[in-house]
């Protein structure tokens, strides 16, 4: 008999921010990084986004671009302890639904499988402390000194991410008609095409238009929206402005 997985994305999905941020943010509060040559710019594009005149996209997009200049200035050990630090002090910022479904497809004796765009030095330890099967993540790789060279193999975008589940697929002997996924954002579109029950997480408006101008993922697709103590499961019918 083959297996049944469930896919979660990180950032956005399972987790209520970024954990790439939260590293980000912590580098710079542990004196790692020195914010003073561009921290003007991160603020200006995050104020747009708070003020809904600009995306999250590009606010995340240019924020990521400076932490990969930055990291290569810092040792492998300093990064693992402050990502160590970053899973101990902020892991437990957790969407409800998205914890309680994990607990339940373990119970169910699902595979739980993370395919995240965070580098996997974090999402390593995130795994762990949800109990999740596999995972796979960025890698940020490392030079001749043992520090980060700027390089790395991504796991963000949508085709990475397929690729990852083809991958999973083979390993596990999976039937991903049965099988669930779980994301957030254009990144994840991917992994609601592969398998037969796809869940978008407060998904961004450039997702949402992607998955209405697709009706297959359309017509199979639940629309998850939590907001403080509420959960709302929509169909892909709803509206949106």
């Amino acid at each position: 008999m083959k297996n049944i997985a469930a896919f979660f994305d990180v950032d956005g999905t399972i987790f209520r921010n970024s954990l790439l941020i939260e590293h980000f943010k912590m580098l710079i509060k542990f004196e790692f990084i020195d914010k003073s040559s561009f921290v003007g710019d991160i603020k200006n594009k995050f104020k747009l986004w708070e003020e809904r005149k600009g995306s999250y996209d590009d606010y995340l997009d240019e924020l990521v671009e400076i932490y990969v200049k930055c990291i290569k200035q810092i040792d492998q050990i300093d990064i693992d302890y402050v990502a160590q630090r970053v899973i101990e002090n902020r892991a437990q910022k957790i969407y409800t639904y998205s914890r309680n479904k994990i607990k339940e497809h373990l119970e169910k004796g699902h595979l739980v499988i993370i395919i995240s765009g965070s580098p996997s030095f974090l999402v390593d330890k995130m795994a762990k402390k949800l109990n999740a099967t596999d995972y796979i993540a960025t890698e940020y790789l490392l030079d001749e000194n043992n520090r980060y060279s700027g390089n790395n193999i991504p796991m963000w975008d949508s085709q990475s991410k397929i690729n990852a589940i083809k991958s999973f697929e083979k390993k596990y002997n999976l039937d991903l008609e049965k099988s669930y996924a779980y994301g957030d954002t254009t990144g994840d579109y991917g992994m609601f095409e592969m398998v037969g029950n796809p869940f978008a997480i407060n998904p961004a408006k450039r997702l949402f238009e992607k998955i209405l101008n697709n009706k297959d993922v359309r017509d199979k697709i639940k629309i998850i929206v939590e907001r403080k103590d509420m959960v709302y499961i929509l169909d892909s019918n709803v509206s949106f402005l």
